[in-house]
């Protein structure tokens, strides 16, 4: 079912951004499945419909999540995802960024346009002050993913999250609300 442009949150030039649904599970299952050697070891998400039923519904439903799908504006394929997780009110306003590309996508630039629309919604209707990243070290793209969307290098954090069967260092990229605004 092709995605209409009233669906989405946000508009760039080539992609839009909108919230997943549950019917979203036989495209975003099947895309996975394609994209494994893209992913690998990276990323791991979801490439069944009963992993992806699950996922979906802690995307929509638990209020600490949001998860976008960036899709593509002619014909509406989903070209990758952008979730913000462990979503903090009160003085620290923050959440932290899981983002994956599919392959069909890869290397088009689609994903950096819809990580710029999502960090703009997460900064004005989700009145977020501060996103982070955290990425392995060796995961070339997604740093230049971050770096290209204006988050800076903060630090380094090792064996900071258990992936693929072991104890992962990560890089913690970072933006706030006012090197958007100002930048």
């Amino acid at each position: 079912m092709p995605h209409t442009a009233s669906r989405h949150l946000a508009e760039g030039p080539r992609v839009g951004v909108r919230h997943f649904t549950y019917e979203d599970g036989a495209e975003f299952t099947a895309r996975v499945r394609e994209s494994k050697d893209l992913h690998h070891p990276w990323l791991f998400p979801p490439d069944s419909a009963q992993a992806y039923a699950a996922y979906a519904a802690r995307l929509i439903e638990d209020p600490t999540k949001a998860g976008f799908l960036v899709c593509e504006r002619d014909g509406g394929a989903i070209a990758g995802y952008v979730n913000i997780n462990n979503i903090v009110g009160g003085g620290f306003l923050s959440g932290a960024l899981g983002y994956g590309a599919f392959a069909h996508a890869a290397g088009r630039g689609l994903m950096r346009e819809g990580l710029g629309l999502v960090v703009r919604y997460a900064f004005g209707p989700l009145r977020l002050h501060r996103l982070e990243i955290n990425v392995q070290p060796g995961n070339a793209a997604s740093i230049a993913l971050a770096r290209a969307c204006g988050f800076r290098l903060e630090g380094f954090s090792p064996k900071m999250l258990y992936i693929d069967g072991a104890w992962r260092d990560h890089q913690r990229w970072a933006i706030t609300a006012e090197s958007v605004t100002s930048g």
